[in-house]
């Protein structure tokens, strides 16, 4: 049954002019002024998400990115400050991207978060999928199983730091501790300071190929999976492909449980209204998007045509209407809204968690709005109000 609404906010500051007749996204350049905007517009947002009752804030790591989109480089430390300016909310990493970090000092950055927040952070963990992020900062992207080999091991020791008194580690890319003389003795194993006072950790995950060794790594770690970024419409078959995974690993999961499901929405009173209002952000999200792979059913052609100004319709790329027939997007009256989510949760029975975001571009405006709105005529057919 679905009681826990968050809300996913990737960083973008308020762009102007937007679309598919709009700067594109390669022209975009804004001063540092108007970039370091995000940390007022995530402020506002956490403060009217606490007042009304939403379990937590989503929050993207990323770096260098002087177009705008994605403008937050560290969610720990913006998570600190924000829990000291709201009482319950939540603040959740989706995702840190741990081949941009040492594992040691992300888990230390970690648990120094869940102590000063009172366990109000929700950890994350993430491949990446900009190169020019990842691979400025000493990880592989290009490399697609140099990435994911990298990952792997360094979960690994994110979780024998966050869970064993001391530990050791050995592998291919880190020898942990090295074996060198100390104080009067050689160094063989030793202790994350502070570790977690909440243990075990709750870690979360985007689920993206769901692949079966991608799903196999996250349920023996007990990492719980989020299909989100509008992967509605692909929701069925990783759904049961991490219960199937659970399953191998002798953990049985009802459909549903354990995973967050992400949609993109946008309330007004009629659908065809709703649709008019979204279509300049989402024309946004596909410009951004589509040359990384995330926009799913569009051909190269299409994303060499959604990088430039002109006609989109000649080029037969995708629109908002073709995505909100598929799910992966909302554009309705709130009493639709909730028909469909009602609809999920009797699909997958064991769903507790959806994510409604707005898309890559929405205004600070629309999106407390829009937030506000969700919050008085959804949430409440759930049983998740709060005053």
């Amino acid at each position: 049954m679905i009681t826990k609404f968050s809300s996913l906010y990737a960083g973008h500051v308020d762009l102007g002019d937007m679309g598919q007749e709009a700067t594109p996204a390669n022209e975009r350049r804004y001063p540092n002024e108007h970039l370091t905007s995000v940390f007022e517009k995530t402020e506002a947002l956490a403060r009217a998400m606490d007042e009304r009752g939403y379990y937590a804030l989503w929050l993207a790591e990323h770096h260098f990115q002087h177009e705008g989109y994605e403008c937050v480089p560290n969610i720990l430390m913006l998570a600190v400050h924000l829990a000291h300016v709201t009482r319950r909310l939540r603040f959740a990493c989706g995702f840190n991207i741990t081949p941009m970090w040492h594992p040691l000092r992300l888990a230390e950055d970690f648990a120094t978060a869940d102590i000063l927040t009172g366990g109000r952070v929700i950890f994350g963990v993430g491949r990446g999928y900009h190169t020019r992020e990842v691979e400025t900062l000493g990880g592989p992207m290009l490399d697609a199983e140099a990435n994911r080999e990298l990952f792997e091991e360094q979960v690994e020791v994110l979780m024998k730091a966050f869970h064993e008194e001391s530990f050791s580690h050995h592998g291919k890319h880190y020898t942990l501790p090295p074996a060198v003389p100390y104080r009067g003795y050689e160094l063989r194993e030793i202790t994350l300071v502070p570790r977690p006072l909440r243990r075990p950790v709750e870690c979360w995950q985007p689920i993206v190929s769901a692949s079966p060794r991608g799903l196999d790594f996250m349920v023996k770690h007990r990492i719980k999976g989020i299909i989100g970024g509008g992967a509605a419409t692909m929701a069925e078959r990783p759904i049961q492909a991490y219960r199937e995974a659970a399953a191998r690993a002798g953990v049985n999961l009802s459909l549903g449980e354990d995973l967050c499901l992400g949609i993109f929405f946008h309330l007004a009173e009629t659908r065809e209204k709703a649709i008019r209002e979204a279509t300049p952000w989402f024309e946004e999200h596909v410009k951004m998007f589509a040359p990384l792979g995330f926009v799913p059913g569009i051909t190269e052609a299409q994303v060499r045509a959604a990088a430039q100004r002109g006609d989109w319709a000649g080029a037969g790329i995708p629109t908002l209407p073709d995505f909100a027939k598929t799910g992966a997007w909302f554009c309705g009256p709130p009493e639709e809204f909730v028909a469909y989510l009602r609809g999920l949760q009797d699909k997958y029975p064991g769903l507790e968690y959806v994510n409604v975001s707005s898309s890559m571009g929405t205004p600070k405006a629309v999106m407390l709005e829009q937030l506000a709105w969700f919050a008085r005529e959804v949430m409440p057919a759930f049983g998740t109000s709060r005053s």
